[in-house]
């Protein structure tokens, strides 16, 4: 084999490697920052360690993690040896030095960004990466020793998932018309014009002294825009009452998650996702429907593509619906991890029938959600198998800016049953095809359930299990996007108290549960 001759670069290094032992006096380009990485590195690796699901040792996954220099310059390696970490270029070391004390995170991540400074000042491929490249690319080679869902955020990407889950500045007012008159439309919940006393259909008369009148709608939204913490003077009239003026001070609007409509006599509710208020959304949505006249019959809930988000949110979305029993239970290695959520709300539905809408794309915490009300016989779940998300990530803000999700914690059904891999198994099946659901629900309509016999299975799993085992399961009921059916089968249930009660309850899962 022919050797490719070294870069005149690394022929110098390696030279001053004879001459200074562990080249500890060599410099590093001047363009990376050392200083940066050393305290992200670090605080990322004690962050981490205690933690992860099975104990791992700070040396090993910062060793994963220089594995990143070799990703960005394929011919560059890190190696642990003899208690010193060494950088090898082609058949040469180009830097060693000490490895820090194992427990040591901080130390780690400075000797860490001491070697990545080091490679940085020799490999074009690394400075064109940057800072910001070698560390990014260290956390991918780290996180690929993990789960799907352990990742780092960059500040900026992490400034705006944080506002995607925190929502947005503002007042939370939509405008809109009724004849001339310009009125509020939409009032967000929790916004800064709810909690002022805003409410839809008041006639907006001025925005900071300045009439409406004659006004564009959209000039008049642009005006109501602001950096939070900025003020509008609002003039309105309520109905049957006179003009006041309320100060708004531009704040935090939560994002809108929960949309509720009525669909004949059955209420609708769509979630899309669990963020910060996503709970307080949920239960005025539901109390909204159930204020209605003529009240509804029974409620469906729509989680199809929902993918997840805080897990707490979900707990108090439970909570509305399920007076009392086990929402979710929480298990990891950090004894903080464990945690057993409970229902302590009250059921504001009174009882109604609720069937729950999920999909191949409905995870994390929009499965807690159905796994909970379905396991506590509160509710019917139709669709398909859902993503099998189960488990919890803690986050931590980095130096800089940066975020860390790190996996810490199963999710475990009030059953016992796993959701990580085998995912929410539903009492009406919508993916094998139309035949197949009308025989479902014809059968369910004589008080028999045709997944009895799966659905048992599903909720007598414990994990640790075999992937063969999940994908057997879930084969009962394939996960699947866009097949049609969910609401006529979903109406069918409810229009059917024998029927639902037959899809609610089964004598086979039940007594799995008691042999569990």
């Amino acid at each position: 084999m022919r050797h490719r001759r070294a870069p005149r670069s690394w022929r110098f290094v390696a030279l001053l490697c004879v001459v200074l032992p562990f080249c500890g006096a060599y410099a590093a380009a001047p363009g990376f920052g050392t200083a940066r990485a050393g305290a992200v590195w670090g605080a990322a690796l004690e962050f981490i360690a205690p933690r992860t699901l099975e104990p791992l040792g700070i040396p090993r996954m910062a060793v994963w993690g220089l594995s990143g220099i070799t990703a960005l310059d394929p011919d560059l390696t890190v190696q642990e040896q003899s208690g010193k970490l060494l950088l090898y270029g082609p058949n040469r070391i180009i830097f060693a030095t000490a490895a820090p004390q194992p427990t040591d995170a901080m130390a780690w991540g400075d000797a860490c960004a001491a070697v990545a400074a080091r490679a940085f000042a020799v490999s074009p491929a690394l400075e064109r990466a940057g800072t910001e490249g070698v560390i990014r690319s260290f956390f991918d080679e780290l996180f690929n020793h993990f789960d799907p869902y352990s990742r780092y955020e960059a500040p900026r990407e992490a400034a705006q998932d944080r506002a995607m889950r925190l929502g947005h500045a503002g007042l939370g007012i939509t405008l809109g018309r009724e004849g001339s008159a310009v009125v509020v439309a939409r009032v967000a919940p929790s916004s800064p014009a709810d909690e002022a006393g805003i409410a839809t259909g008041m006639v907006v008369l001025a925005i900071d002294g300045a009439a409406t009148a004659g006004r564009h709608l959209a000039a008049l939204q642009s005006r109501l825009r602001g950096p939070a913490g900025s003020s509008i003077a609002l003039t309105v009239r309520p109905a049957r009452s006179l003009p006041q003026t309320v100060r708004l001070t531009s704040g935090l609007v939560p994002t809108q998650t929960v949309f509720g409509s009525m669909n004949g006599d059955i209420a609708m509710l769509r979630v899309i996702g669990f963020d910060r208020d996503t709970g307080e959304q949920f239960a005025a949505a539901l109390g909204a429907l159930m204020a209605g006249n003529p009240a509804p019959k029974g409620i469906v809930i729509d989680l199809r593509g929902n993918r997840g988000g805080l897990l707490r949110q979900s707990a108090l979305s439970v909570d509305t619906l399920l007076g009392q029993g086990t929402i979710i239970r929480t298990v990891g290695r950090d004894p903080v991890a464990d945690r057993l959520w409970r229902a302590e709300g009250g059921d504001l539905a009174r009882g109604l029938p609720v069937v729950i809408l999920v999909d191949g794309a409905t995870a994390s915490a929009a499965e807690v959600f159905s796994a909970s009300l379905s396991d506590n016989d509160r509710a019917v779940v139709v669709g398909s198998a859902t993503l099998g998300k189960g488990l919890v990530q803690s986050v931590t803000s980095l130096p800089g800016g940066g975020e860390l999700f790190v996996t810490w914690s199963r999710m475990i059904a009030p059953r016992g049953w796993p959701l990580q891999g085998l995912g929410v198994f539903p009492e009406l099946c919508t993916s094998l095809g139309t035949n197949s659901l009308a025989a479902q629900i014809a059968s369910l309509k004589a008080g028999r359930d045709m997944l009895a016999k799966p659905l048992a299975e599903t909720r007598a799993a414990r994990a640790p299990m075999p992937l063969a085992e999940v994908l057997a399961l879930r084969d009962s009921c394939p996960a699947s996007v866009g097949s049609s059916g969910y609401f006529k089968a979903a109406k069918a249930l409810i229009d059917d108290p024998v029927a639902y009660r037959a899809a609610l309850i089964h004598p086979l899962v039940a007594a799995a549960a008691r042999g569990a």
